[in-house]
């Protein structure tokens, strides 16, 4: 066990009050050393609280402030004057987690595979409702979808068709232009995809 561990298990912060010459009052109150305090206004038990500066903290914290020391000497000064064993092997901080940012090439290369992956879904489904939505008959009114099918497939051939033999400008102009429809479009064809697969075939709008 560490001497951190030691200390806060071992000690309260009452305790220690009592230890270095603060005279405790009813109810755990004592006059807070930390600022000119009048009236008893710091609450010491396990931890200690202030009401008057707001200071707060546990046992080693107290000290800490008490004596102007670090937490470390803090807690090896509680442990001497109390008599109390701790294992003395150094305290190892945990390691903290690097988070690595991601480049530009990496951003734009995820955004493009998005677009791409989105449209070309959106072509399938475009595919899909040209034959499911056809009319049976000459007069019969035509549905929305297969409307739209009509109107946009053709659309969507030519941009997959930048996406896959374009330029590397072209490409990216195509991104740009799109980025912002494509998470409204996501959603609308994951919609669809979600609800054929239920019902075996699509529903109107």
């Amino acid at each position: 066990m560490n001497v951190f561990d030691a200390v806060k298990q071992s000690v309260t912060t009452r305790q220690s009050a009592e230890m270095y010459g603060l005279k405790i009052c009813r109810n755990n109150m004592v006059s807070c050393p930390f600022h000119n305090d009048r009236t008893p206004s710091m609450k010491v038990d396990n931890r200690f609280h202030c009401f008057g500066c707001g200071a707060d903290g546990d046992v080693i914290d107290f000290v800490s402030r008490l004596y102007g020391i670090s937490r470390l000497e803090a807690a090896q000064k509680i442990a001497s004057d109390f008599g109390i064993f701790y294992d003395n092997k150094p305290v190892k901080a945990k390691p903290k987690k690097v988070v690595r940012k991601k480049s530009n090439a990496q951003i734009y290369a995820e955004a493009e595979q998005r677009c791409f992956r989105v449209l070309s879904d959106y072509y399938h489904l475009l595919k899909k409702w040209e034959i499911d939505y056809a009319p049976n008959k000459e007069d019969e009114i035509w549905h929305p979808l297969f409307v739209e099918a009509l109107q946009e497939k053709s659309h969507l051939e030519y941009l997959l068709g930048i996406f896959v033999f374009g330029e590397i400008e072209e490409k990216a102009l195509l991104v740009m232009e799109y980025g912002k429809e494509v998470a409204s479009l996501e959603q609308r064809v994951s919609k669809f995809i979600c609800r054929e697969a239920e019902t075996g075939i699509g529903s109107s709008q």
